[in-house]
């Protein structure tokens, strides 16, 4: 699922396409926000973001699951 995260005073967002589900996600979301520490993901190449809680804007989701379109799609 792809992940979209508009961080506070830049101007480009952050875009990750991630394993985790919603679910897991938001749950961490707010656990960042509420306690002012850390939203981190990992994507689906082991590679990690991490965001300040208090300098997100706003977090977008993508679809779960969407097909990919081209040679090779499964």
């Amino acid at each position: 699922m792809e992940i979209k995260i508009g961080v506070q005073h830049i101007n480009r967002e952050v875009v990750i396409e991630t394993e985790e589900s919603a679910q897991a996600v938001e749950k961490s979301l707010a656990e960042a926000i509420s306690s002012s520490g850390l939203f981190t993901l990992s994507d689906a190449k082991g590679r990690k973001v991490v965001v300040p809680g208090a300098a997100i804007g706003y977090v977008e989701f993508g679809v779960e699951n969407a097909r990919r379109v081209g040679f090779g799609a499964v």
